[in-house]
């Protein structure tokens, strides 16, 4: 089992290791209260105050908190020979009612679907992502309360 283990975590330290020290973006007011976030890279997301012609903000960061959960679990459960035909995640973001209203809590449920999917192996993609890997979830106050839950379907 250790040996298993050593291999994984090799593999996931080459999975991490590409990542630039700085990441660097433009946020430009477009008009009202929108505004067009790009990426050096070339890449867009429209942030709307009023939630007409983009999102929010704080749906970005609960998207990208997500987002990284979900690239990070797929490469885990690839590299532990699961077949994944379908991977989505639900999540709802609990809030402060009250200014500054940050996110007090998470739930995310995945619905997943293929074969050699085990309850074994998502609690542990899910445990390395959480615990170490998912460097959005890392960036969120300490006292957010994370609740990861999932579904397992053949096919």
């Amino acid at each position: 089992m250790s040996e298993k283990n050593d291999e994984l975590k090799e593999q996931l330290d080459d999975y991490k290791s590409n990542v630039a020290e700085d990441t660097k973006l433009t946020v430009t007011l477009d008009k009202d209260l929108i505004f067009v976030g790009r990426t050096n890279r070339g890449y867009e997301i429209d942030f709307d105050a009023k939630v007409e012609w983009g999102c929010m903000p704080t749906e970005g960061l609960l998207a990208s908190a997500a987002g990284c959960m979900a690239i990070d679990m797929v490469s885990f459960l690839r590299k532990m020979r699961c077949e994944i035909s379908a991977f989505v995640i639900e999540t709802t973001g609990h809030r402060n009612p009250t200014p500054p209203q940050y996110f007090t809590g998470m739930d995310l449920h995945i619905k997943i679907s293929g074969s050699g999917i085990t309850e074994k192996k998502m609690a542990r993609a899910v445990s390395l992502s959480k615990d170490k890997y998912c460097s959005v979830y890392h960036t969120l106050r300490p006292d957010i309360k994370h609740k990861v839950t999932w579904e397992i379907t053949e096919g």
